[in-house]
């Protein structure tokens, strides 16, 4: 297929088959770096409710891939999970679980098997929204058992990475090469003291980078203290009450002192040039060992119920059916996103990034991974098979 001709597909997207969409997808022109950026097998599978046994599904999927012990055996694993906007925001009323957050059960089915698969230390991390509090309250908030979850393994801990409450120092990661946006990132302890780093995350729409999987879930890593709007200016603020937009989105400010400012403090404040970016720096910056994306029940249109007068019409809960598992985030949320019926490689302007920079090609310019859909080998099912388009 000619590349006009595909790009004429893409817009059409009304009017084409699953197999035709995948095959238009297959056929974009992949450049000579794409081809020889590192690739892996990703596990895709159907599973229709969360009351279906979530560690049997894993465990299979897992079973695709090599097996979860040989990954995390004797190890520590921190596993940041996306629990993004306030316990308080949700739509319709659902459960924050069916929409935009991790799922609970799937949280404790995971922490269950990394205990059989003999993990070391099991660390559940997240920044949550507007405090430096405990996570446990955070999830109770949510309306979690946080008891079910830290007893489904040994040595489980609980950690809001938004502020260091008095234990620990930050530490320094730096972007590897050429960074876009900043040169490197001063982050909670736990994302540096860890040997395997799992991202977590659910399958959405995303206003100002496209898709949110589990790339941009590592978003989340930076803390508010340092990166959010009331961020000390010298030192941090470990009381934050507010997110980072001002810092990260709009570029408005810069963060504490006690971190690096921007390489290019008059460049460009637009959100779908600096977040993309930002996105991924911080997974050069902090790879990801492990990539679970949650598709089984969860809302389109946007992120989080803030999201309002979207391109892609009115924020609706959908229910895909699907599980994403992957060791290379890349190739994982490029499975991810073809599975979202939306190109993986369309550029700014195009398909799911009509109003942003792509972060997958960006992720490639860093050299984390190839976003080339027909260099990635899919287990478990088809792609065309298992599709759930975004858009409708």
């Amino acid at each position: 297929m000619h590349y006009t001709s595909h790009i004429v597909a893409l817009r059409n997207l009304r009017n084409i088959s699953r197999r035709e969409l995948l095959a238009a997808f297959a056929a974009a022109p992949v450049g000579a770096r794409a081809a020889e950026l590192p690739v892996a097998p990703v596990a895709v599978a159907r599973c229709g409710s969360y009351a279906e046994d979530q560690a049997a599904l894993l465990r299979g999927m897992f079973d695709q891939l090599g097996g979860l012990g040989a990954l995390v055996k004797n190890k520590t694993v921190t596993v940041k999970l996306n629990l993004t906007g306030s316990p308080a925001l949700r739509l319709q009323g659902r459960p924050l679980g069916s929409t935009h957050y991790s799922h609970p059960a799937q949280i404790g089915a995971f922490v269950r098997l990394l205990g059989e698969a003999g993990a070391r230390r099991i660390r559940l991390v997240e920044s949550g929204y507007g405090t430096a509090g405990p996570l446990d309250e955070y999830m109770l908030d949510s309306g979690w058992n946080v008891r079910a979850i830290r007893n489904a393994a040994a040595n489980v801990e609980l950690i809001n990475t938004n502020g260091l409450t008095g234990k620990g120092r930050y530490a320094r990661r730096k972007v590897p090469g050429r960074g876009f946006v900043f040169p490197s990132y001063m982050l909670h302890p736990a994302y540096d003291e860890t040997d395997v780093m799992v991202s977590m995350a659910k399958l959405k729409d995303h206003a100002t980078c496209g898709v949110t999987l589990a790339m941009k879930n590592m978003f989340g890593i930076t803390p508010a203290s340092i990166y959010g709007d009331d961020a000390g200016l010298d030192d941090p603020n470990e009381r934050p009450t507010k997110g980072r937009v001002d810092v990260c989105h709009t570029g408005k400010r810069q963060p504490a002192r006690i971190a690096e400012g921007e390489l290019h403090p008059a460049g460009s404040r637009e959100q779908g040039y600096r977040m993309p970016r930002i996105t991924a720096e911080l997974v050069a910056a902090r790879p990801v060992d492990i990539s679970i994306i949650d598709g089984i029940e969860t809302m389109a249109g946007g992120e989080g119920p803030w999201i309002r007068g979207h391109w892609r019409g009115a924020l609706r809960a959908v229910k895909p059916g699907i599980m994403v598992v992957g060791t290379n985030p890349v190739s994982t949320d490029t499975v991810a996103t073809a599975l979202m019926g939306y190109d993986p490689r369309a550029p700014k302007g195009q398909g799911a990034f009509r109003d942003c920079d792509n972060t997958l090609l960006l992720a490639e310019e860093m050299g984390i991974g190839s976003a080339a859909l027909k260099r990635i080998e899919v287990r478990g099912g088809r792609i065309e098979d298992l599709m759930f388009r975004f858009t409708a």
